[in-house]
């Protein structure tokens, strides 16, 4: 097997990873992508695998949170969903990785007001704009880089919601979501037999993230964890923004 594809497979099981709470990684599992398929191609790529943990995740969670907290977000997420369908459709590669860094970056940058600054932070989230700016950015920046996790994770945490129901809004908004993106992207040919195919290979270790990440999340602390996934992702969006 080739470094490319044993990167490739770390890119897939850090998706399954995400999906079983530790949400900061898939910026991990975007900048790879990113780098080995281009930054166009690999937000088609990623797209069926991402449903397919989605599908994973929900029944899971499916006692824990509802509809409603979805329903509220819908409308802003899909304004952020047709604009970022339209860049999509007319940016070249390089404007697209580049894109896709500052998506990173501002999700790491959200990330990190959470934890070093939580009083400008509360004050923001207080904020009668902060919900439909959080869908708006959401619909964005999982059109565009499959990275929309960090800012719905910040916008329900802002409301008190419970860790548990948090994860199981999560599901069902990202399951919905990722549905809804699947015309577009295959109408901008994001989707096509050869990515569907590289999908078949990856996704064995989305699965694998999956059940490692309800591992993982019982005998490693996750404020450790996701602090190393926050250093990544400045470093990974540095890099596509850039070199």
């Amino acid at each position: 097997m080739t470094t490319f594809h044993l990167i490739a497979l770390l890119a897939a099981f850090c998706i399954g990873l995400s999906k079983a709470g530790f949400s900061g990684i898939s910026m991990v599992s975007v900048f790879l992508l990113a780098d080995l398929y281009g930054a166009k191609a690999s937000v088609g790529l990623a797209l069926p695998l991402l449903i397919a943990a989605d599908l994973m995740a929900y029944p899971a969670f499916i006692k824990h949170g509802s509809w409603k907290p979805v329903w509220r977000l819908l409308g802003p997420a899909l304004v952020g969903l047709g604009i970022g369908w339209w860049m999509l459709g007319w940016i070249d590669d390089g404007a697209a990785r580049r894109v896709i860094g500052a998506c990173v970056l501002l999700m790491a940058g959200l990330q990190m007001s959470r934890r070093w600054v939580p009083e400008w932070f509360d004050r923001c989230v207080e904020s009668k704009g902060f919900g439909l700016g959080a869908g708006v950015l959401g619909g964005f920046a999982t059109m565009l880089a499959n990275a929309a996790g960090p800012v719905i994770q910040l916008y329900l945490m802002a409301r008190k919601v419970p860790k548990m129901e948090l994860i199981g809004i999560g599901a069902r908004f990202f399951l919905l979501i990722n549905l809804l993106k699947v015309p577009l992207n295959a109408r901008l040919a994001l989707i096509t037999p050869d990515s569907l195919i590289e999908n078949a290979k990856l996704l064995p270790a989305v699965v694998l993230g999956i059940f490692g990440g309800k591992w993982l999340i019982r005998h490693v602390p996750q404020a450790a964890f996701e602090g190393m996934i926050l250093v990544f992702s400045v470093i990974a969006g540095l890099r596509l923004l850039f070199w």
